[in-house]
């Protein structure tokens, strides 16, 4: 009687142990979020999406570049920026960045 306890417990254990290996996969797994526009992305992150590289915003005026602070709150998160690359219009790796 001993034994077959044992052995259960230990069934259960490993039962559990792969559950939660399971469960954590697929959560680090999901895709990021693609947004429709600017609007849709500013409603969750008010200073736009970011490679986790960039520190400044680049910002051109009359062939001139000047690199100005980041505004409101920007995630930073190189797959949601690859994700949403197609609203970054100025190519400076800020995805619907306020200037």
């Amino acid at each position: 009687m001993r034994i077959t306890r044992t052995l259960s417990l230990a069934t259960a254990g490993i039962v559990l142990a792969t559950t939660a290996v399971v469960g954590g996969a697929s959560a680090a797994q999901a895709a990021p979020t693609v947004y429709k526009n600017c609007d849709a992305v500013h409603r969750v992150y008010s200073g736009g999406i970011a490679k986790k590289s960039v520190t400044k915003n680049r910002v051109t005026s009359k062939g001139k570049v000047t690199y100005r602070a980041l505004k409101g709150t920007v995630k930073k998160d190189d797959a949601l920026y690859a994700a949403n690359k197609k609203m970054d219009a100025d190519g400076d790796g800020i995805a619907c960045e306020l200037s």
